[in-house]
């Protein structure tokens, strides 16, 4: 095979392709990417068992053909080439090399066969539906922070996607959760995806994802299957595993009688926790609010370094309470919140918070308190 790409149009593609191998393999032809010269276009593809991803670009092909190559290799020297490069791409079938030229640069990198490489096969896909990027992108950030990185609770490990809401405004809601705070965002159920079974969609995929999506005007086609999600966006399509068990019935810690509200000046809120929390050891976090009427006090006191306080002017009118969070998960979920104004509605010292947007519809958070 013989192609000649630019180098621009190569780089972009080998970069969405390559993150998906892993740095350390065992199974050698994995840590490569399989190369395909069709007629005018040039495809890529890696995979690393769970998740997988394609990419065509147009190219000029001589003799057509494929091979594979080292994935994070590859895409080293195509970055290091110089910008504005026509870059050409060759492979014999007697020698088990590729040969990549550009200007006065030679490589040679060692082949596997591409009869070895693995593919995912989806299987027969049995709903489809169609999202705008900037959807897609805002229900990803709103929840992924909250996604668990405990692998024995694998159920938790990902993005729990699922159809919710009412029979007149039915809505697709996306949930994650770590057991310390859950997040939660819903946008109007796409056309298509009513009857979609709940699927939890893995953290390294909803990550991918998030990636892919660099124009926000696009839309991304998602299909599924038993047990895989697929993911269309342009010429980039990804096909991942999802997890196979059972997401917790997340609704009983949403708390629904909470009846203390405290509204607070996002920003000036974000920006006390932040300072306050200077002093907080890592191991404990804790940061502790005191609140009266109208006044929030925010405290740190770590035994090994000190104290800090500061007191905020805020909306609250109900009895005082002093109740502990966890700085990090705080600056979290404020970094989520879109509006001006954080509405926390609380209950007790030992009962889950719920935190929202003033103005803005469609996010929920609930935080789980610490003792202080």
């Amino acid at each position: 095979m013989k192609v000649t790409v630019e180098r621009a149009a190569l780089l972009k593609s080998l970069g969405h392709v390559h993150r998906v191998v892993e740095r350390r393999n065992t199974i050698p032809i994995l840590a490569n990417v399989l190369i395909k010269a069709e007629k005018s276009k040039l495809t890529f593809k890696a995979t690393d068992l769970d998740v997988e991803v394609t990419e065509s670009i147009p190219a000029e092909v001589g003799p057509t053909g494929s091979t594979t190559v080292p994935a994070h290799m590859f895409y080293e020297i195509v970055r290091k080439l110089p910008e504005g490069a026509q870059i050409v791409v060759e492979a014999s079938g007697d020698r088990a090399v590729l040969a990549i030229r550009a200007g006065r640069s030679r490589f040679t990198l060692q082949t596997l066969p591409e009869s070895d490489f693995p593919d995912l096969a989806a299987g027969e896909m049995t709903h489809t539906f169609k999202l705008a990027a900037a959807d897609l992108k805002r229900l990803i950030d709103k929840t992924q922070f909250a996604i668990s990185t405990e692998e024995t609770r694998y159920y938790l490990n990902g993005i729990y996607l699922h159809t919710a809401g009412t029979a007149k405004a039915p809505t697709l809601r996306g949930v994650a959760t770590d057991g310390h705070r859950l997040a939660q965002f819903e946008l109007p159920l796409p056309v298509g995806a009513s009857g979609m079974p709940g699927i939890i969609v893995p953290r390294k995929t909803v990550a991918e994802v998030q990636r892919l999506i660099e124009d926000n005007e696009a839309e991304v086609t998602v299909e599924l299957s038993q047990g895989k999600i697929r993911f269309t966006l342009g010429e980039t399509v990804l096909t991942s595993k999802l997890i196979d068990g059972t997401f917790p019935d997340y609704a009983r810690v949403i708390p629904l009688g909470n009846d203390k509200e405290l509204t607070v000046d996002k920003k000036e809120f974000e920006q006390a926790v932040d300072r306050v929390s200077t002093v907080s050891s890592e191991r404990g976090r804790a940061v502790k609010l005191s609140l009266t009427n109208g006044k929030l006090m925010l405290s740190v006191t770590n035994p090994d370094s000190g104290s800090a306080t500061e007191e905020i002017e805020v909306e609250y009118g109900s009895e005082p309470l002093d109740i502990g969070f966890n700085s990090r998960y705080l600056l979290d979920i404020a970094a989520q919140l879109e509006g001006e104004a954080a509405v926390l509605k609380l209950a007790d010292p030992g009962s889950p918070t719920l935190i929202q947007d003033r103005d803005t519809k469609g996010a929920l958070y609930v935080l789980m308190p610490m003792r202080v």
